[in-house]
């Protein structure tokens, strides 16, 4: 049963964390309301605080998330495509400890990939007495079975993993099933009968609207706001819209309105959603006792022959999509990791302020629990990869870097690690099983080979300094393989 009284603890990781909390108070502070936004292959360089041309784009939403709360410049996903970045983030732990550890994607039939036993961000905040909810992109799977009956219920889902309401598009914008799961069923589910087009599965149900997709989502995360309002129990609410993958579908609203096209009027649809949830937030007087992150999963595409060529026409543009980092989604380059990452939390974050501080999306789960006073974790169990953060979450001063290293993996499957100035990519292209791993040769053959980068005086990885520092070179690599074999790298 979830305990309330979790609410009055005294949070003595903000203690730890420098902050000014007396452990003698009267009242101590309440944990936050929480809400984590993550936003669909949304680039570095694709908002107006991360140096996107306001000329070409408008996102005053976000940035005013970045002008009242906190900006950080080094932050990274742990994969550079969806379905791994998702599962670390829910679960604190990475993805390649999976089955799916080959860094690719799950399919829209595959079975749901965190084991119910796992706790999540949801369960871990549930049991703190919070009200959770998901709406948005899931990307994980549904149930136990090899191919997913959509007819059926949808369980084990996220319901199974901590949440209690939860609104999905089941994996992409676009997917083959064309519909919304609400809970465990596919919502407005007809029938069983199937009548399979080109590229639809065939669900007798209301089939989604491409360009409406974005406001529907959007009008559920508000509704769902809107019913914890008055209540006593906190809430956390993990939405996670589809803009801006493709398909590039820009809203009635939104379209022709960035001299980018589709793609920046895509961008404008997503900024738009941001700043409904802030108004919800300030009509329920929330706003000021809600922790929000914005993220997203992995960089933006940068790559010619997407499906829409969106992004093509918004670079020849002038939008840098990804600024002045190299590559983009499912690259080993910065460009497919890097994303923007904003904390807003005007009763604790300070405003304008801006981080240095390498953190990665896998760590939300370690500095959430901090946050509601757990701030001990056991990693055989529970985030085996989540460093705790929340000092350069708050603006709190801190010696040495919370987190030492950062473990990397493409789209390919080749993984590198972060450790300061440095990124060693170990080069190995791994394939599902089955099937056989990419060639060093092509586009991208340059990620198949090892290399040791400084990023602090070569940020556009040009150069392999290797030669010049082997004593870097078997650190990390040693470090990468004693963190894949122990099952664990929060020391």
């Amino acid at each position: 049963m979830p305990l309330l009284p979790c609410r009055q603890l005294l949070f003595s990781t903000l203690l730890a964390a420098g902050c000014a909390v007396a452990s003698h108070a009267a009242n101590p502070p309440l944990p936050p309301n929480i809400i984590v936004i993550l936003a669909d292959d949304y680039g570095y360089g694709s908002a107006g605080s991360y140096g996107a041309d306001p000329a070409l784009v408008r996102t005053p939403h976000l940035d005013r998330l970045a002008r009242d709360g906190r900006r950080f410049t080094q932050a990274y996903t742990p994969s550079s495509v969806c379905t791994p970045t998702r599962y670390a983030l829910l679960t604190g732990r990475y993805c390649w400890r999976t089955p799916l550890n080959h860094g690719g994607v799950a399919n829209t039939l595959d079975p749901l990939l965190i084991e119910t036993s796992r706790p999540t961000l949801a369960s871990l905040l549930r049991r703190h007495g919070y009200a959770t909810g998901f709406v948005g992109k899931w990307h994980l799977g549904y149930g136990t079975a090899p191919r997913v009956d959509y007819t059926g219920d949808l369980k084990p889902g996220p319901l199974e993993l901590g949440f209690d309401y939860q609104f999905a598009v089941p994996q992409n914008h676009n997917d083959i099933t064309r519909a919304f799961v609400e809970d465990h069923r596919v919502f407005g589910l007809r029938s069983a009968r199937l009548n399979p087009g080109t590229g639809k599965l065939g669900l007798d149900a209301p089939e989604r609207d491409d360009p409406k997709t974005m406001g529907d989502l959007t009008d559920r995360a508000v509704s769902w706001l809107e019913q914890q309002a008055g209540r006593p129990a906190p809430f956390f609410l993990y939405f996670a819209p589809v803009a801006v993958h493709e398909l590039i579908t820009p809203s009635a609203e939104s379209r022709g309105s960035s001299p980018a096209g589709p793609y920046g009027d895509f961008i404008h649809d997503l900024d738009r959603s941001v700043g409904r949830i802030l108004a919800a937030l300030e009509k329920q007087n929330t706003l000021a006792d809600t922790l929000i992150v914005f993220t997203s999963d992995n960089g933006g595409v940068v790559n010619p022959g997407s499906r829409t060529g969106a992004n093509t026409v918004a670079m020849d543009a002038g939008l840098k999509i990804n600024g002045a980092l190299r590559g983009g989604k499912h690259d080993i380059w910065e460009g497919g990791f890097k994303v923007p990452f904003l904390a807003h939390w005007p009763a604790r974050i300070p405003a304008g302020t801006t981080s240095q501080e390498m953190i990665g999306l896998v760590d939300v789960f370690a500095t959430v629990a901090a946050l509601v006073g757990e701030p001990t974790l056991d990693r055989a169990t529970t985030a085996p990869d989540s460093v705790n953060v929340l000092p350069a979450l708050l603006g709190a001063s801190s010696a040495s870097a919370l987190r030492r290293e950062l473990v990397l993996q493409s789209a390919s499957g080749v993984y590198a690690i972060r450790s300061g100035p440095w990124k060693w990519i170990e080069g190995i292209p791994l394939a599902p099983k089955g099937k056989k791993a990419p060639t060093a040769t092509g586009p991208k053959a340059e990620q198949f080979r090892p290399r040791l980068i400084n990023l602090e005086i070569d940020p556009g990885e040009t150069t392999d300094v290797s030669a010049a520092h082997p004593e870097i070179v078997r650190r990390l690599a040693e470090t990468l393989q004693r963190y894949r074999a122990q099952g664990f790298s929060r020391e």
